[in-house]
């Protein structure tokens, strides 16, 4: 499986010619992120990981692209795409099904908390071929299952550096990625992920940077 970073949240998967997208949001390159998929995961309702505009356009591009994501969120794209109702569908935690090729298992619930005086979203994380967990912005350790591949937000206006360590510690992944990084400086980008390195390798996490648009094999 290749992974592609895109800015911020988004990654683009590919396998065997299947091309998985997970949230393509208005902070990522989302048009070009969905360029071909024929699968859309999203975790939650905020812009930075739903760009509304780029998946509606993909959606009639492709009378065969499917998406799953919250219940509300499916909701309001079923609204926002009648044509294309039928292939959007509602995600639950504790789920599994397929998609685009792809074997996905859903965990979660919500979304973590960013101030009592703001409400809790549904966040749903992906844990994809049992292979590389997608956790929206939600700090939640899929329970029973060894991830393989762990992407880590690092940065939130919801986290702290040390629950994100505790976080990747917790999940001890063998490989860890950085994503959610669009609202740090350069210099802050680098000392948090210094952070998470060095306090996370003695659990057995190799902890790596990747740049946008940079391709991984998992």
């Amino acid at each position: 499986m290749l992974l592609t970073k895109f800015t911020h949240a988004c990654v683009r998967l590919e396998k065997d010619g299947s091309v998985l997208v997970i949230d393509p949001g208005s902070f990522s390159e989302a048009a070009e992120a969905l360029s071909g998929a024929h699968g859309i995961l999203i975790t939650h309702e905020h812009v930075d990981h739903v760009d509304a505009a780029a998946i509606s356009t993909a959606l009639q591009a492709s009378g065969e692209l499917q998406l799953y994501a919250p219940a509300g969120v499916a909701r309001t794209l079923r609204e926002e795409n009648a044509e294309a109702a039928a292939r959007i569908h509602e995600a639950l935690p504790g789920e599994s099904f397929e998609l685009a090729g792809f074997a996905i298992r859903a965990f979660g619930g919500q979304h973590a908390l960013i101030n009592p005086q703001i409400p809790v979203v549904a966040n749903v994380g992906y844990l994809v071929d049992e292979n590389v967990f997608h956790p929206g912005d939600s700090l939640i350790v899929p329970a029973g299952v060894q991830v393989r591949n762990l992407l880590v937000p690092i940065h939130a206006p919801w986290s702290k550096t040390s629950e994100v360590v505790d976080f990747v510690c917790s999940v001890r992944a063998p490989k860890a990625y950085q994503i959610h990084d669009a609202l740090l400086s350069e210099l802050g980008l680098q000392f948090i992920e210094l952070q998470i390195g060095n306090l996370s390798a003695p659990y057995g996490v190799e902890f790596r940077h990747l740049t946008v648009r940079e391709s991984v094999e998992l």
